[in-house]
């Protein structure tokens, strides 16, 4: 079941909104037309493919593999003189 709220209604009633989301989609309208969807998380992951979003946070496959190195530097730098 799909719900179209207004997103005046939607400011107003937010948690109306999400409990709508929990039967199917719920379509904002912005000036009478669509400008967002709302969907639980678990029907977003449904939409992308399971852990797809996991994926997508975490380090891309291969990243442990790269070597990095920072120089060290054992001067420090002179206090500044605020005379």
């Amino acid at each position: 079941m799909t719900t179209q709220i207004s997103s005046r209604d939607f400011n107003q009633d937010t948690s109306g909104a999400k409990k709508a989301a929990e039967s199917g989609p719920v379509y904002i309208t912005d000036r009478g037309r669509p400008a967002h969807v709302l969907l639980t998380f678990d029907a977003y992951e449904g939409l992308i493919g399971r852990n797809r979003v996991l994926d997508l946070l975490g380090e891309p496959p291969g990243v442990e593999d790269i070597e990095f190195s920072t120089p060290r530097y054992n001067d420090l730098a002179d206090p500044a003189r605020l005379d």
